[in-house]
């Protein structure tokens, strides 16, 4: 199964714990929300987060918007009780920390599977782990998984690698990453940018991440939507390709020509294929704007 029909060009974290920005994020022009009961959630509020969050998802219209809640981990006293609470309110998705094996999924799924009302949630697996990163494709082969979404400040820590604007040290994990995601047909968002008042250097690292393959970008902050929503959206001039990739591959089949050309490059069958995704998630884009 495919889950990339829809796009997830910006991933905003919301803290759980904050009703106001709950609220806010029903009008926020974002492809998906991870509503965090982990790192954004202070000790003392997780049990009054796990509670407001049930009660929004439950009540509140998000529209298109993937919801997707973040979990703390099942080795923290939180985490099941963070699943025992939302369950009700049928989540979408769940999002596991820190995994490292396909059997830290196969234990939540076991959860998911004992819950009627979790029938049709799908897992989604942080990765930020060395060890999550050797085991990548097995992690994504697990049963219910959707989508990785990439933790490189953990990472980065796990490293004791330094910052540097071309994410060399990163590339490893990224790449191990992408691999499995495209080998089980999930989605796979990129890490966060950390300096949210600089728009250029995360203007270079969603264009990074986009050339690299990712769907988008995980963000910290509603300023950065704009950059990821342009960055991860296919361009005029993609489009403009595709369609005439299209057109001649279809010309030159109806003539029995053995070869289409544009623009003094071959067009074979997985250039087209390449072509229709991409207007795809381009009509996808345009009706999660319209709403």
């Amino acid at each position: 199964m495919d889950h990339r029909a829809r796009p997830y060009r910006s991933v905003l974290y919301i803290p759980a714990s904050k009703a106001r920005a709950l609220e806010k994020a029903q009008t926020l022009p974002v492809d998906a929300i991870i509503f965090d009961l982990e790192d954004a959630v202070a000790v003392e509020e997780k049990e009054n987060a796990r509670h407001l969050l049930a009660e929004t998802l439950a009540e509140k219209d998000y529209g298109a918007r993937a919801k997707i809640v973040r979990l703390n981990g099942f080795d923290t006293e939180w985490g099941l009780a963070d699943l025992d609470v939302v369950a009700a309110a049928k989540p979408e998705a769940v999002l596991l920390p820190k995994v490292n094996s396909a059997a830290d999924v196969e234990a939540l799924a076991a959860k998911l599977d004992a819950r009627p009302e979790t029938a049709e949630t799908t897992i989604w697996t942080m990765m930020e782990t060395p060890l999550g990163m050797l085991n990548a494709a097995e992690i994504a082969a697990a049963p219910r998984m959707a989508g990785f979404v990439m933790g490189t400040n953990d990472l980065a820590k796990e490293l004791d690698s330094r910052f540097r604007a071309d994410r060399l040290p990163m590339q490893t994990g990224l790449g191990l990453c992408l691999l499995a995601a495209r080998a089980y047909g999930l989605v796979a968002v990129d890490g966060v940018y950390n300096a949210f008042k600089d728009e250029a250097g995360l203007k270079a690292e969603c264009d990074q991440g986009r050339d690299m393959g990712f769907d988008g970008k995980t963000l910290i902050h509603p300023a950065q939507i704009a950059v990821a929503n342009s960055a991860f959206a296919p361009s005029e001039a993609e489009l403009d390709l595709a369609n005439r990739q299209i057109i001649a591959f279809e010309e030159a089949e109806a003539s029995g020509q053995g070869v289409a050309v544009v623009d003094g490059k071959i067009v074979e069958n997985l250039h087209v294929a390449t072509a229709r995704q991409l207007l795809a998630k381009a009509e996808a884009i345009q009706a999660i704007a319209a709403e």
